[in-house]
C-alpha cells in the first residue's frame, strides 16, 4: 500500500454491524471480563485484549500499528505527550551507567527529565551548548547511548547545525 493509504486504512476492519469506515473512539476507561479467568489471563498477559486505557486502547492500537506499518516497524507506542515519548526513548536505550549527550538549549520540563530525573535512575546527561562542537565530541564516549538536539531555530539554521553535529566522529544516524 501507498503511504497516504496505510493512512487511512492500516489497522482497521470495519465492524460487521456497523460498516463504518472510520475507526471509532473508544471514550471508556475500563473493559468488562468475560468471567475471573479470563481477566485473571488478561492481568497475566496470557491473552490479548484490553484491561484499562493507560495500557491499551482499541482507538489507539489502531494509530500504533498504522505509524508501525508507515515507519516500517513490527509495533508502535502512542503516548500522551512529547515529554513521556522523550522518557520512553531514554529508558528504552539506555540502563544504569549509561548517559545522553544533550543540548543545553532544552525546554524546562525535558531540562528537569535530564538534569534531575534520569540521575536518580542511573542515566547521565551530558550538557553542552549546540555550537560547540568540540565539547559535544568530549562527551561522547562508550556509554554514549544518545544525543538530544531541541532547538527553536529556522529550518535552514537547523540543517547546518545538524551538518554539523553529523561531522563529529562518534556520532551515527538511525533512520
Amino acid at each position: 500500500m501507498k503511504l497516504e493509504s496505510l493512512a487511512l486504512h492500516h489497522g482497521y476492519e470495519s465492524e460487521a454491524t456497523t460498516k463504518a469506515a472510520a475507526v471509532p473512539i473508544y471514550q471508556t476507561t475500563s473493559y468488562t471480563f468475560d468471567d475471573t479467568q479470563h481477566g485473571a489471563d488478561l492481568f497475566d498477559l496470557k491473552v490479548a485484549g484490553n484491561i484499562y486505557t493507560r495500557i491499551t486502547n482499541p482507538t489507539t492500537a489502531v494509530l500504533e500499528e498504522r505509524v508501525a506499518s508507515m515507519e516500517g516497524g513490527i509495533a508502535g507506542l502512542a503516548v500522551a505527550s512529547g515529554m513521556a515519548a522523550i522518557t520512553y526513548a531514554v529508558q528504552c536505550i539506555c540502563e544504569v551507567g549509561d548517559n545522553i549527550v544533550s543540548t543545553s538549549q532544552v525546554y524546562g520540563g525535558t531540562y528537569n527529565l535530564f538534569a534531575h530525573t534520569l540521575p536518580r535512575q542511573g542515566i547521565e546527561t551530558r550538557f553542552a551548548s549546540h555550537d560547540d562542537y568540540a565539547a559535544l565530541e568530549a562527551h561522547i564516549d562508550s556509554r554514549t547511548r544518545a544525543i538530544f538536539v531541541s532547538l527553536l531555530v529556522t529550518q535552514r539554521v537547523m540543517l547546518l547545525i545538524l551538518q554539523n553535529w553529523l561531522k563529529l566522529p562518534n556520532v551515527m544516524v538511525f533512520p
